[in-house]
């Protein structure tokens, strides 16, 4: 295993030290990465390595006993049985355009002409005549999969003009394009565009793509945010989970623009 456990007990078995490792959706990673450092400065003697990836990645790897923690922005799938999620967040996905492009809202309709290449070009939905940057996901990534599914299509069929892997890399591809578009996870799109990144996320079936839509559950694209396990947690794992889930950290989640998770 790539990250052992180095544990000493305290007067309850409960362990006071250790390292664990967390790999997976580079969604989840950053709010993981700002609990898991609070984790450490209030457990001296904790070491959290937070790494990204994909949810692919850490769903194969927590599997193969590579980390002791996945990180995935989906529900496990029914081929994945054997192992845990623990929801700490929810989510949901928005397209993005430069915050210069006037379009206001996209029909399903559209969005599926757009990606499968049939409408390439701005003019053809009324607005300033441009050529469409079609910015898709990789292979593997979670939002790719929803995005997909959410708009009835197969990944064949689309014909992007750029691949990026994480949030991060689609935002900028879209800032630095104004005839791009894309799709990234609400918390990240909103916490960029709060920054400056001249970017816009567009409404889905009339419903803002924000946080606040989230928390009402009127956002029709949601997903949660999870750390998987091989079965139920023990230890240093089980302990660093509990505190993920709990009030403790409910600011850190509202200030990456996610929605708390409803403790199971």
């Amino acid at each position: 295993m790539a990250a052992l456990l180095v544990l000493s007990g305290c007067g309850q078995g409960e362990p006071t030290a250790g390292k664990l490792l967390i790999a997976g959706s580079s969604t989840v990673a950053p709010l993981v990465a700002e609990i898991a450092a609070r984790f450490e400065a209030e457990h001296p003697g904790t070491e959290i390595d937070v790494q990204a990836g994909g949810s692919s990645r850490g769903i194969a790897d927590v599997r193969r006993g590579l980390i002791d923690i996945g990180a995935a922005s989906r529900a496990l799938g029914p081929g994945e049985a054997g192992l845990t999620e623990h929801a700490i967040a929810r989510d949901g996905i928005a397209l993005i355009v430069h915050r210069s492009n006037p379009v206001t809202t996209l029909e399903a309709a559209q969005v599926r002409a757009i990606y499968t290449g049939r409408t390439d070009d701005w003019g053809t939905l009324g607005l300033p005549a441009g050529p469409i940057t079609v910015v898709n996901k990789a292979d593997g990534r979670a939002t790719l999969t929803l995005f997909l599914a959410h708009f009835d299509l197969d990944a064949p069929d689309v014909v992007p003009d750029v691949v990026v892997g994480h949030n991060m890399q689609g935002i900028q591809s879209v800032a630095g394009n104004p005839g791009a578009i894309g799709y990234v996870s609400i918390g990240a799109g909103e916490q960029e565009a709060a920054r400056g990144q001249p970017i816009r996320l567009l409404p889905m079936n009339g419903i803002s793509a924000d946080s606040d839509s989230l928390r009402d559950g009127r956002y029709p694209l949601s997903r949660p945010l999870n750390l998987i396990t091989p079965g139920e947690p023990t230890g240093l794992a089980r302990r660093f989970i509990d505190y993920a889930q709990s009030p403790a950290v409910h600011d850190l989640v509202r200030q990456l623009h996610f929605v708390p998770a409803e403790r199971p």
